[in-house]
């Protein structure tokens, strides 16, 4: 069995990578688009796609070049497979949209800081929105906040899978430390308590909402 180069995903025709370089919050700025552009120009990467989770994929590149464009590019690479926290999709929140309530980005940041890529039972999604429209999705990852004028509201078990499941309330009006503060005791509640490839949601059905809420 040969073994991939470092942060990459095999693909369909069995030749070729993609690679998903760790955007925080999905924001891209002149320095790393210009290492992007020559990049791209220089191995030739047909392929350049944004991702539903708000990641950047280069699609394409022979195996033997994956590790100089990781060196090029001087970023790392996303956890996008595997049983860890992936990516925070996440929205502009009252940095800049009229309608925001929270800064969404800012908060995305402090937990992607702390929880990006932390191994558990499954992969553990989370979506971050700046008010209720929830542009990020929260209703549908496993951790979801989403902001009001007083504050953060948490819901935890969403999933967009096959067998779709809506997020469960859990609380409201909490400020930035205190959601943070919250989201770590979710994650450890779900790494001491769930089975193997059992996300949050399942959790919750095996074991109730209101245990699941007495445990954190």
């Amino acid at each position: 069995m040969t073994t991939s180069p470092r942060g990459a995903v095999l693909q369909r025709d069995g030749e070729t990578y993609a690679i998903i370089p760790s955007l925080n919050g999905g924001l891209l700025d002149l320095p790393t688009l210009k290492k992007l552009t020559e990049v791209v120009e220089k191995y030739q990467i047909p392929i350049v796609k944004l991702t539903g989770a708000q990641r950047l994929a280069l699609v394409g590149m022979q195996g033997k070049d994956v590790e100089n464009i990781w060196n090029d590019l001087g970023m790392e690479p996303a956890p996008a497979v595997g049983n860890v926290v992936r990516s925070i999709q996440t929205c502009p929140g009252n940095a800049v949209c009229k309608n925001g309530k929270q800064n969404s980005l800012a908060l995305s940041s402090k937990l992607q800081e702390l929880f990006l890529g932390k191994g558990l039972p499954s992969k553990l999604k989370m979506g971050v929105s700046g008010c209720p429209i929830c542009c990020a999705e929260p209703w549908l990852r496993d951790i979801g906040l989403f902001g009001k004028s007083d504050g953060w509201t948490v819901v935890v078990g969403g999933c967009a899978a096959g067998r779709p499941r809506i997020a469960d309330f859990i609380t409201e009006g909490l400020s930035d430390d205190k959601a943070v503060e919250l989201v770590g005791k979710i994650i450890n509640v779900y790494a001491d308590n769930a089975k193997k490839g059992e996300r949050i949601g399942k959790l919750i059905d095996r074991i109730g909402l209101e245990e699941f809420k007495a445990l954190i």
